[in-house]
């Protein structure tokens, strides 16, 4: 039986941005805050040093019940017994994940357009869908889809999906009433004064959200 996730405000980390603070207490922060899944991002980092990182997130995050995911990684993710892993496009497949991590993972996947939904097969468990708006965050980013861009892909996906991309309080309204569970955000808490203020916003912002969509129905 495959894990269960709540996707409402889902955090993804960056070394850089976090290096101030320190990673650990950039994430307990947040987790005050409303956080409800973390994603261990890291394009450069070695084995080792994302093995130890983990595990540092891991000590965390189990006593509180919140799922730590491995992006990209699916080494590390193996290593430390994380909950899971999210894949791009051009990573090990989810298939290759879900025979490396076994049947309770978490697995995530990356679209940013129609034509890559034939990679959503029955191992994906949520997908993510962006950029909605432009970031600084990925220097390789897709073209922002905009709401509406986001409203149509999201709307021929079955799958639970999070929204990531430029997301703020005062946009994420518009992005869960257009559809989303929920969103991932990087620089909006990992370089806020306040990650735990900083979460509490984006976390009224989802539910927010979730009102419109409900008046809208």
């Amino acid at each position: 039986m495959r894990s269960r996730f709540d996707l409402s405000l889902y955090l993804v980390t960056d070394p850089a941005m976090t290096a101030a603070r320190g990673l650990v207490e950039t994430v307990a922060a947040a987790l005050a805050g409303g956080v409800t899944m973390v994603q261990l991002r890291d394009k450069e980092g070695p084995a080792r040093a994302l093995v130890e990182a983990g595990r540092a997130l891991l000590a965390v995050l189990r006593p509180r019940g919140i799922p730590l995911l491995v992006n990209d990684r699916v080494d590390v993710a193996h290593a430390i017994g994380a909950d899971g892993v999210h894949v791009g496009q051009d990573d090990l497949s989810p298939a290759a994940a879900r025979t490396l991590l076994g049947p309770d993972a978490i697995i995530g996947l990356s679209l940013h357009a129609a034509a890559q939904q034939s990679t959503i097969g029955p191992e994906v468990d949520y997908v993510g869908i962006g950029p909605i708006f432009a970031t600084g965050t990925k220097a390789d980013a897709a073209p922002a889809l905009g709401i509406a861009g986001f409203a149509t892909l999201r709307s021929q996906i079955a799958l639970p999906v999070v929204a990531i991309g430029g997301l703020t309080a005062a946009n994420t309204p518009e992005v869960i009433a257009a559809g989303a569970e929920g969103i991932a955000v990087v620089s909006a808490i990992c370089t806020a004064t306040d990650p735990a203020a900083a979460a509490r916003a984006l976390r009224q912002a989802v539910e927010m959200g979730r009102n419109l969509r409900r008046i809208r129905r």
